[in-house]
């Protein structure tokens, strides 16, 4: 009983400090939100793009005791590595965060190509975030980035969501087919640079402006899951202590009427 009281306060306390946590990142979240909107509306988000080079970028959290937040991202991973199982195709994984690590290396170690934690120990801010996309560009070849991240919806509630960023090449070679990036060659170039060029530009800064809002939206909901299952465990803790205290009652109601009855017979005994 006393062991399960001190989890309680444990779990009670893990249960404030997530949501200290929520309120700091969540208007960051709602802020950075404003970022990709843009890129999504020029160059649109596009799936299903058939490339040569796919990476997959898991975002996932370096603490557990969050529910399944992170067996969610390793999923979808999982997922649409077996979309783009073609055999002249490429899928390499690129991790943030422990969790995803520890889950997609026990099947996917050949495959992964960069493996980056504790991104969370300091504060999140876009200039962290756009040195960790610089990295990964530096790392990893690719045609098409596929960002695996819970969406934050409610305390209780995230989706699971999935952001491409195309290359340049691919997004030249879509918009000269036409379709929706087609409509980049209506806009006017400024400027002595090609559109080679602007396109390397916009792509690297479209990454890292998506990484920094998914890693919030990942941020703030491992902190409402963290909230949600802390508040199930306490409540669970209570319910636990209430049928242990009622067994203590009773056992200890029996033990002293056994005491009783014992008196009462040597007393008795004694008499007669």
């Amino acid at each position: 009983m006393k062991s399960i009281k001190n989890i309680q306060k444990i779990t009670k306390a893990m249960k404030m400090v997530a949501a200290s946590k929520l309120r700091q990142v969540q208007t960051k979240t709602e802020n950075s939100r404003g970022l990709w909107q843009p890129f999504t509306a020029l160059l649109g988000d596009t799936p299903s793009v058939s490339v040569k080079k796919n990476v997959i970028v898991t975002i996932s959290s370096d603490k557990g005791l969050c529910g399944g937040i992170n067996t969610t991202s390793v999923k979808v991973s999982r997922a649409l590595r077996k979309l783009n199982d073609d055999p002249e195709a490429e899928t390499k994984f690129v991790i943030l965060g422990e969790k995803a690590k520890v889950q997609l290396i026990r099947d996917s170690r050949k495959d992964i190509s960069l493996c980056l934690t504790d991104l969370q120990k300091n504060p999140l801010n876009y200039t962290q975030v756009a040195a960790v996309a610089d990295d990964i560009l530096k790392n990893v070849q690719f045609d098409a980035l596929k960002i695996v991240f819970n969406k934050f919806s409610s305390v209780v509630s995230f989706l699971p969501t999935v952001a491409t960023i195309l290359s340049p090449e691919i997004v030249e070679r879509e918009s000269e087919a036409g379709g929706t990036l087609g409509e980049l060659d209506s806009y006017e170039i400024e400027g002595g640079e090609t559109k080679s060029e602007i396109l390397q530009n916009l792509a690297e800064f479209q990454f890292s402006c998506v990484m920094y809002n998914a890693v919030l939206e990942n941020a703030c909901s491992e902190q409402g899951a963290r909230m949600s299952a802390m508040d199930s465990s306490s409540r669970n803790a209570g319910e636990v202590l209430d049928r242990l205290t009622l067994t203590y009652n009773r056992t200890r109601q029996a033990s002293i009427t056994t005491e009783l009855i014992e008196i009462i017979s040597g007393a008795s005994a004694l008499e007669g």
